[in-house]
């Protein structure tokens, strides 16, 4: 039960935290859209074994974290949740790809440099995206992906999924909530009445969202979904975008950690 509750609280913290005045916040949804998308572009553009040029680009999660305020934890958890399939995509690569490289003057396998560089990008895009919908929310986005003519059935199935997975999970915690009062002494529920509580636990989610679309219409709801969110683009928008599609510019064509060092270098000899 504690394990439920904690779920549906961790899935509505991200709407929370979108919903706090901050910079990031107060920025057009279609434009933190589309630099992430710009961002993740880039990143994903990198070669296997472009590990240092990846590196400049953590500058943009930080300054997100930053300017919205955002906790660390909440965030690097949901990574962490994830973490297991990108290991488990990339962890082969050691063992395929024996080329040796050289690193610092020592050599090393070019598989455990895939290794990491899958690490580095998938952290990277999770964490984009996740901070997109945490400085966002779902409903501002939706908004944003309508503004680009993305089709209407496509972003309101986008949505409403969404909204129904978090309807899923208080039917879920309701269910087992009354299960344990009637048996206060059974810790879990016993394998023999898993069957009937999954049909009950689905008949009772079609119901509540059947009542949620009845609402919906009478609140004048016919199959377009509006944000309430009307604002314009302005300069500081178009500036934002701007300055950070420069950035990811920079550090796609130039290696910034090499350039550095070279001008370290120079500086010292």
């Amino acid at each position: 039960m504690a394990n439920i509750m904690n779920s549906l609280y961790n899935m509505r913290l991200l709407d929370d935290l979108a919903r706090q005045e901050t910079v990031i916040r107060k920025l057009h949804p279609l434009i933190k859209f589309l630099t992430t998308v710009s961002f993740l572009t880039v990143v994903v553009s990198f070669g296997r074994y472009e590990i240092c040029g990846l590196l400049p680009l953590f500058l943009y999660p930080v300054m997100v974290f930053t300017l919205a305020e955002l906790p660390i934890k909440p965030i690097l958890l949901r990574i962490l949740l994830v973490s297991p399939f990108i290991i488990g995509i990339g962890i082969l690569n050691p063992f395929f790809d024996h080329q040796i490289y050289l690193l610092g003057g020592r050599e090393i396998s070019r598989g455990w440099i895939t290794f990491l560089s899958i690490l580095i990008k998938s952290g990277l895009t999770v964490t984009a995206a996740l901070l997109l919908i945490a400085t966002t929310g779902m409903d501002r986005l939706a908004g944003a992906l309508r503004m680009l003519k993305i089709p209407r059935i496509f972003v309101l199935q986008l949505l409403l999924t969404y909204r129904y997975i978090s309807v899923l999970m208080e039917e879920v915690a309701r269910t087992l909530r009354a299960y344990s009062l009637r048996a206060p002494e059974q810790k879990g529920v016993h394998r023999s009445a898993w069957g009937s509580l999954a049909g009950q636990l689905i008949l009772r989610t079609f119901d509540r969202a059947q009542r949620i679309y009845e609402a919906m219409c009478l609140r004048g709801f016919a199959g377009e979904y509006h944000t309430g969110d009307s604002r314009e683009i302005r300069v500081w928008d178009l500036a934002y975008l701007a300055g950070w599609v420069f950035f990811f510019a920079v550090a796609r064509i130039y290696n910034i950690p090499m350039l550095i060092g070279s001008v370290i270098t120079g500086v010292i000899g």
